[in-house]
């Protein structure tokens, strides 16, 4: 009997990207269609696969994204689709890592969802961006969001509180400028996409700190607190404002969270 973790691992093990996105949505859909179900249980690789493009680079060595040319907005754009690659292999990673973890029905189907909503990110992006004349993989990119999964693969609460409430919070305070950027260019079929992507992601950390604040109420731990401490344990540097307060806030992650660990306290 087929189960969503066989689905979680299938797409951790498929290289190419866009046949990735593509079954993220899929296998979303035959979840929801199906309640009968089982989440089940596999061992996914500690590293998903990947495509032999693009190349790897450190954080430091990444080029700069200047210029209105098609091909400056296309790097821009790259860099968030290779973000969103990521994002499909997060969700699903943490369906199939975390399975055993005695967690409700109901977390496995808000992951599907993230899973689901990221995979019609990578989509849209992708088709914009062979829209200005490129594809996925022209550009370098770098590894630092799958690095920090990597390095909370054996703890759920350390992998909610960085993950989501950290790396795809910062997505949360970018984009807006990332949108003005576009506006200048006038190129609004970009800004249509990214305006989508930061709503769904305020929900994708909102899902986050969700069940965060479940698995704290189940250790009697203060989530304030414990979200600080494991953020501190996890994460290598300060958070770096500016940060969008109002996006965080409706994620309900408030800055007495955030604001003690950042680059400015």
């Amino acid at each position: 009997m087929t189960t969503l973790c066989d689905f979680a691992l299938e797409i951790l093990s498929t290289s190419d990207a866009a046949e990735k996105a593509r079954l993220s949505e899929q296998y979303a859909e035959r979840w929801w269609a199906d309640s009968s179900m089982e989440v089940g249980k596999v061992t996914p690789p500690d590293r998903p696969a990947r495509p032999e493009k693009p190349e790897l680079l450190p954080p430091t060595e990444m080029p700069k994204r200047r210029g209105k040319s098609e091909k400056a907005r296309a790097t821009l754009l790259h860099a968030v689709l290779h973000i969103e690659l990521n994002a499909i292999d997060l969700a699903w990673d943490v369906i199939a890592r975390f399975s055993d973890s005695e967690m409700p029905r109901e977390f496995f189907d808000d992951w599907v969802k993230v899973g689901a909503e990221e995979g019609k990110h990578f989509r849209l992006l992708s088709a914009r961006v062979e829209k200005l004349g490129y594809k996925y993989g022209d550009f370098p990119a770098h590894n630092g969001l799958w690095e920090a999964a990597y390095d909370t693969r054996h703890d759920i609460c350390a992998r909610l509180a960085v993950v989501p409430m950290v790396l795809e919070a910062r997505g949360l305070d970018v984009t807006p400028g990332m949108i003005e950027r576009f506006a200048k260019m006038e190129d609004f079929a970009s800004i249509d996409i990214l305006k989508i992507i930061l709503t769904e992601e305020i929900g994708h950390v909102a899902t986050g700190n969700r069940w965060f604040h479940f698995l704290c109420g189940k250790l009697g731990e203060s989530p304030r607190e414990y979200w600080q401490k494991l953020v501190r344990e996890n994460f290598r540097g300060l958070l770096k404002p500016p940060f969008n307060e109002e996006a965080r806030t409706e994620a309900d992650l408030t800055p007495d969270y955030y604001l003690p660990l950042s680059a400015k306290n």
